[in-house]
């Protein structure tokens, strides 16, 4: 449910100070490459300007430069330390204007709310002689095909078909249960996709995705089943934004201490390790107040005092309420206009908090 925070986890450890850069890397035009160019000049100036080390801003170039071009619009997140690029994210949707900053702590909003939460998934292209299966676990391929092991020429074709068809649903049903597969992307045409759909065990058929992109080997293209299979990613992410806001609003109807809106319920919750899902909405220049170590934090130096600390720096709220719902396993989930809660930020909690 929601972003999970494993992801973002090597940032805990990492040494700041930390640039964070999100722009728009669409490749929709001619000039796509000499566009990236200049956006990126301009970006290094403001780092530069901010104070970012020469190091870093060279690392970060690389990390620009060295990706493979994307298909129509998207942006990038790219995040560094004292120590180079931690963090070099596809933005599924570019940020509404370009994001510099310098900090003490990392700025993820726009990964939570843009980023491509990694999806085990298998792309199979079938037709009535098997199909061809690829398995993407962590974002990595893997490829083989699938036809029946005797194609017994006595056969008739239809009958040679559904056995072919069997040799894939078993084979599909097989890689989904290893990989923990989430999604079943089928394309080829009509036919093939709807034989091989009836002959796909329910729990497995409830994976699939149809696509409606051409035969197998029509040599259909690679950017398109990407642009389906973001669109799933999309729609998805809107149903767990969905699910965050049912669930916020219905712990703050009910009264049950399950839900937590502002900084300082918000703040104490973190403290706790209470956070289940931070939800995080438009917190503007909020700030909060944090020890030395950053082991604990407070919307004011005096509530932090209450809790037996001294207050040693003052952060971004955007930034360190990310980062210590990350410090304490929460996920994350960017809301849109659904809810508004105080202050820009909301939690679902595990357990309801005691009061201080």
């Amino acid at each position: 449910m929601g972003m999970d925070s494993e992801r973002l986890r090597p940032l805990l450890t990492a040494r700041g100070p930390f640039a964070s850069v999100y722009f728009e890397d669409s490749h929709d035009t001619q000039d796509a490459a000499a566009q990236l160019e200049l956006r990126w000049r301009g970006l290094r100036e403001q780092l530069e300007e901010l104070g970012a080390d020469e190091s870093v801003t060279a690392d970060m170039e690389r990390a620009v430069m060295d990706v493979r071009p994307p298909v129509g619009r998207s942006g990038r997140g790219i995040v560094a330390g004292a120590d180079g690029v931690i963090l070099n994210e596809h933005l599924l949707r570019p940020t509404a204007a370009s994001i510099v900053r310098l900090s003490k702590l990392p700025y993820v909003v726009p990964i939570v709310e843009h980023g491509v939460q990694a999806l085990n998934y298998l792309l199979v292209t079938v037709d009535h002689t098997g199909a061809d299966i690829t398995v993407y676990v962590d974002g990595k391929p893997r490829s083989e095909s699938v036809a029946a092991e005797d194609s017994d020429p006595q056969l008739r074709t239809d009958e040679a078909a559904s056995k072919n068809l069997r040799a894939v649903a078993d084979r599909v049903e097989e890689l989904v249960a290893d990989v923990g597969a989430e999604a079943v992307f089928v394309t080829g045409e009509v036919r093939s996709r709807s034989d091989f759909l009836a002959t796909l065990p329910p729990q497995v058929a409830a994976l699939v995705v149809e696509l409606h992109i051409g035969a197998r080997h029509s040599g259909h293209d690679f950017d398109e089943v990407r642009q389906a299979i973001e669109a799933e990613l999309l729609k998805r992410r809107l149903a767990v934004i969905d699910d965050a806001a049912q669930r916020f609003t219905a712990e703050v109807g009910r009264q049950s201490g399950l839900a937590a809106e502002g900084l300082g319920p918000v703040c104490s919750g973190l403290r706790q390790g209470a956070v289940d899902t931070l939800i995080i909405g438009d917190i503007g220049e909020e700030t909060v107040v944090a020890d030395d170590e950053l082991t604990t934090l407070a919307p004011t130096a005096e509530v932090l005092s209450e809790q037996g600390a001294a207050a040693a720096r003052t952060l971004r709220a955007d930034e360190a309420l990310p980062m210590f719902a990350v410090s304490v396993g929460a996920s994350l989930v960017r809301t849109d206009e659904r809810i508004a809660p105080a202050d820009g930020v909301g939690a679902v909690l595990r357990y309801a908090p005691t009061l201080h």
